[in-house]
């Protein structure tokens, strides 16, 4: 597999969500116990407002809204307390949106944002958006290929950044661009960093076991974190994703529950034929080798320690 996966093609046709939120912003019951979703992306029809960045337009908004609201009325009932946002792509180093929603709900949200690396002033950046509740930071191929972020000295400075300020990379990545990510662990060893979505192994509709055992190498890092998340988008596609348990129990052998963390990355788990109760399900109630503790670690402590700390 080769090349960057746009997201388009990484996600269904998607359908508006309506309902109602059950908690009204500011009332939100943040002392629960609940789960952790720790990927989801919201943005808002207000392009005038949050405007999107000049390589999107309306059209690509599929949804055309997804608000912390219509979020709550997934996640709640499946006792989600918490979620940790990631920028959306659509107003790509423009953080604000994430940022006024994180405000508007206090202790709900942490966040991950978009820094543009190569910019005067990375690590002044980086720093305010720290102070904002931003734990982490995502790094992506999107207009350089992931084989040069090894010797780009922009890059390392975002690693030392995160490693000194103590939040965390994000890399967003295709297999064949998990030896660059190996790389830069062995580089800046200290820096934590969290893999999304298992770095799309899987995604070609087959988990290819070559790239499943690269994934698990980078589990001799031991900062480094894997989101065992977008299940609508890898192997065969179709809840209950039970397909995807043996690849669940190697990166569980690999890493340890207490480095993986699971995401819906809504709104795209919740489009067409998938739902927000399958994509929980399967970590909560559909392994039977995951222990209490284990779920535990997976659905809440990990993303806690990692991104509510």
């Amino acid at each position: 597999m080769s090349g960057r996966i746009s997201r388009r093609r990484f996600t269904s046709v998607a359908i508006a969500a309506t309902a109602a939120p059950r908690f009204a912003p500011g009332q939100e019951n943040v002392s629960s116990p609940g789960w952790i979703d720790a990927h989801v992306h919201v943005w808002t029809p207000d392009v005038e407002q949050y405007p999107l960045d000049a390589s999107f337009d309306v059209a690509d908004m599929r949804p055309t809204s997804f608000t912390p609201e219509q979020l709550f009325a997934h996640c709640r009932p499946a006792g989600v307390d918490r979620i940790v946002l990631i920028q959306m792509s659509f107003y790509r180093f423009d953080n604000r949106y994430m940022l006024d929603v994180m405000d508007r709900h206090p202790g709900v949200f942490s966040g991950v944002g978009i820094v543009d690396h190569h910019a005067p002033g990375l690590a002044a950046r980086m720093n305010e958006l720290i102070s904002r509740g931003v734990r982490g930071f995502r790094i992506n191929a999107r207009g350089q290929a992931a084989s040069d972020w090894v010797d780009d000295e922009a890059m390392a400075t975002l690693w030392r950044t995160a490693r000194e300020s103590g939040v965390a990379v994000c890399p967003l990545i295709n297999p064949t661009d998990i030896p660059h990510v190996d790389a830069l662990c062995k580089k800046h060893p200290d820096t934590r960093v969290v893999v999304d979505h298992f770095a799309r192994v899987g995604i070609s509709g087959e988990i290819d076991s070559r790239e499943l055992t690269t994934l698990c190498r980078l589990a001799r890092f031991p900062n480094v974190h894997v989101k065992t998340s977008a299940f609508y988008a890898l192997g065969a596609k179709t809840p209950p994703y039970t397909d995807l348990i043996p690849m669940i129990r190697k990166v569980v052998d690999a890493f340890g529950p207490e480095r993986l963390m699971w995401a819906s990355d809504c709104p795209y788990q919740v489009q067409g034929k998938h739902d927000y109760e399958s994509s929980i399900a399967l970590i909560r109630d559909r392994i039977d080798f995951l222990s209490p503790s284990d779920k535990a670690w997976i659905l809440r402590k990990t993303a806690e320690k990692v991104f509510f700390a």
